[in-house]
Formats: C-alpha cells, sequence, structure tokens
C-alpha cells in the first residue's frame, strides 16, 4: 500500500489508482484533488495516468457509510440491536452540525490557504517557529493520519525537526475541525482539551529544539531555500486586491470550497462513523462496571486507557466518540483526554512512519516527551474537574 503525500490516506498500488511519475518514482493518490494540490505546489504539469479518480463506489467513505446504515437498520429488525439503536440516534444528534460546519471550515481553509505559507513559516529553526507551527496547525483540517503526511512532506522540504513535531502534535486536536467536533460532545470542556492540546504541542516543541541544539535527535538532511523576498503579508493584499466578486469567481470559490469539503470528508467522516459504531456498542453493550475497574479515575485506569490508545488505529476524529464513550461510563475526563492525546503521541503507526521518515531517535523521544505531560495533565482532570 502507498500513501498519498498529501492527505496521508493509504492507496493500492495498482493500475487502477490515481498516480504520477516524480523524482524517478510513482507517487499514488487517493482522489484527483490531492493528485492536483500535489502538482500544483510542485509545479507539475498536468498529467493523467490513469485520467480518472477512484470510482465513488470503491471509497472508504461509501463502504463504511453502507455498514454503518445497515448495522442502523438491523436494529430494527433484531430484538438483540435495540439498545443499540438509542446510541446510535443520540450521537448522529451530538454530532451533526459539528461535521457538517468542520467540514465546510475546513473547505473554505483548503481553497484560500496555500500551503506555502505553511511551508514558509516552518522552515526557521527559532524559537518562533514553534509557535507558528502550533499556530497554523489549528488551522489545518485533516485527520492525525493525514496531518502525518503532512507534516511528513513538511519535514522533506527543510522544516526543523522541533516544528514538525510541533505542528504534528497541535494539528489533529487542536483544529477547527476537531474544535467543533469536541464541542459537540464534550461542550464547554472541549476547552480544556483544545488548550491542553496546545500546552502539550508548545512544550514538546520546545523540548525538542533542545534535543536537537544538544545532537541528541537527528539533523534534517532536506535543504530548503526560503525566498526572502516572499512575504505573507504581501501575498495576502495581493490576492485580496485581485480577487473580484463576480458570479464566476464567486461560483469558482464555492465549486472549490466544495471540493475540499468532500476531500476532508472522505478523510474523516468515515472515522466518524467507525468511532460512532464503536462508541454505541460499548454503550449499548459494556457493562459500566467493566468500565469502572479497568478504566476508572484511577492511576491503573489511565495506565490502560494509555496503552488503548497506543494499540487501537483510530483517527482523531474517530477517537471521539469512544473518549465520550468512556467519560459518559466512568466519569473521568482525564481518561478521556488521554485516550485522545496518547493516540498521536504513543500511536504505533506514527511511531513507525516517524521512525522510517525522520529518525528512530525523534520517535522514541516523541512518546518519551510527550507522554508523561499526558498522563499528568489526565490525572489532574480526574482529581480537579
Amino acid at each position: 500500500m502507498a500513501i498519498d503525500p498529501v492527505c496521508g490516506m493509504e492507496v493500492k498500488e495498482d493500475k487502477d489508482s490515481l498516480w504520477i511519475e516524480h523524482e524517478g518514482r510513482k507517487v499514488f493518490f487517493c482522489s484527483s484533488h490531492c493528485m492536483e494540490k500535489y502538482m500544483k505546489e510542485y509545479g507539475l504539469e498536468p498529467v493523467c495516468a490513469p485520467c480518472e479518480s477512484i470510482p465513488w463506489f470503491r471509497q472508504r467513505i461509501f463502504t463504511v457509510s453502507l455498514i454503518f446504515l445497515l448495522v442502523f437498520f438491523s436494529t430494527f429488525l433484531f430484538p438483540v440491536l435495540f439498545p443499540l439503536r438509542q446510541f446510535i440516534m443520540d450521537y448522529a444528534g451530538l454530532l451533526w452540525w459539528a461535521i457538517l460546519l468542520g467540514l465546510f471550515i475546513g473547505g473554505l481553509i483548503d481553497f484560500f490557504v496555500p500551503q506555502e505559507y505553511i511551508s514558509k513559516v516552518l522552515s526557521k529553526r527559532e524559537k518562533k517557529t514553534v509557535f507558528y507551527a502550533v499556530a497554523l496547525g489549528f488551522f489545518m483540517s485533516a485527520c492525525s493520519h493525514g496531518i502525518l503526511a503532512i507534516a511528513i512532506q513538511l519535514y522533506r522540504k527543510g522544516a526543523s525537526i522541533p516544528s514538525v513535531i510541533a505542528f504534528l502534535m497541535a494539528a489533529p486536536w487542536a483544529n477547527l475541525t476537531y474544535t467543533l467536533l469536541l464541542f459537540g460532545l464534550f461542550g464547554l470542556k472541549a476547552f480544556y482539551i483544545i488548550l491542553s492540546a496546545i500546552l502539550i504541542a508548545l512544550v514538546t516543541g520546545l523540548v525538542f529544539q533542545l534535543l536537537d541544539s544538544s545532537g541528541r535527535i537527528e539533523s534534517n538532511p532536506h535543504t530548503l531555500v526560503v525566498d526572502v523576498a516572499f512575504s505573507i503579508r504581501a501575498d495576502v493584499r495581493k490576492r485580496i486586491s485581485s480577487y473580484r466578486f463576480r458570479s464566476g469567481d464567486v461560483s469558482a470559490a464555492l465549486r472549490g470550497i466544495l471540493k475540499g469539503s468532500w476531500s476532508l470528508a472522505t478523510m474523516v467522516v468515515w472515522w466518524i462513523l467507525i468511532g460512532v459504531l464503536a462508541a454505541s456498542f460499548i454503550g449499548a453493550f459494556v457493562p459500566t462496571h467493566l468500565f469502572m475497574t479497568y478504566v476508572g479515575p484511577s492511576i491503573l485506569g489511565l495506565f490502560v486507557t494509555l496503552v488503548a490508545a497506543t494499540v487501537i488505529e483510530v483517527c482523531s476524529e474517530g477517537s471521539s466518540p469512544i473518549a465520550f464513550e468512556i467519560f459518559r461510563q466512568t466519569g473521568a475526563f482525564g481518561n478521556s483526554f488521554v485516550f485522545l492525546m496518547a493516540g498521536v503521541a504513543t500511536d504505533y503507526t506514527e511511531i513507525g512512519l516517524l521512525w522510517t521518515n525522520i529518525g528512530k531517535k525523534t520517535a522514541l523521544y516523541l512518546p518519551l516527551v510527550a507522554g508523561p505531560q499526558i498522563v499528568l495533565l489526565g490525572y489532574l482532570f480526574n482529581v480537579l474537574l
């Protein structure tokens, strides 16, 4: 399986997949939207090999949606599944507005915010770069797997390793799309998750700068010549001044926003549906006393949750319903926080990709630096909230 370099989705390396030749290798994509963004970034001429993107009926969002609907409608036929129906409907009522609004905001960001801006500010090896990385991560709209692909891409373009790590830690948990999802589930308590994610990303990035300056992690062999004459502020002014609110421009912008929203939906909605199904099954069929015994508000519960987050392969948006179910069953908000945050810091996929793309030192230091912060904040949340 290949990895789409734009969104991080897995793509089959076969003749029916969408791919192009670049720098002597085949680059595979999950959709024409991702291929167009990649080619625009590298200044490549339009090419077609093959011309059509993956058919809609072969995309994961279709497959998972079909399974989701089959499970839901089966709850009307089999009495043993009756309890499951109410949980699915409850989660749908909590999340529908957040998902739609998040996808729309993601489409706005995808269409109006050039990726060159992100590359520009993440390439400098300065302390303020960590703050820029966290701030820009907030405006990204992709799940943790998609953000990992973008972070690796930034690394290959010469971004400093500390800024890549800070970006990786901040983006999947503090981005605008995911923020809305969290508020739909946790209400005002979502503020604690967002602010803590930003704090952990900042601290982790700054610690990695210390490790970088002392030579304890790998150096980035990819050099990036930053055009000092390029100004993001000037480029924004130029874009605004040149934009004309003609009917054709407005319709093109709407099409671009919808295209970006759909691309984001194909990345995250199927994960959300998986998470909703998993959380609904847990709520309907797992007794509360088992939750209290193994993942309750205790030190043991925190570490069991940490281990679960490490081995469960679920995207950030998909893990949120499961985290909410942990909170609903046990009242342990800290455990839910650990389950959410530990995924990107300790998940074996993230560690493995960092190991192979950046280096084993960076991969090993990430859980060592971020893990204790996550557990400590989780413990404080359990005690104080």
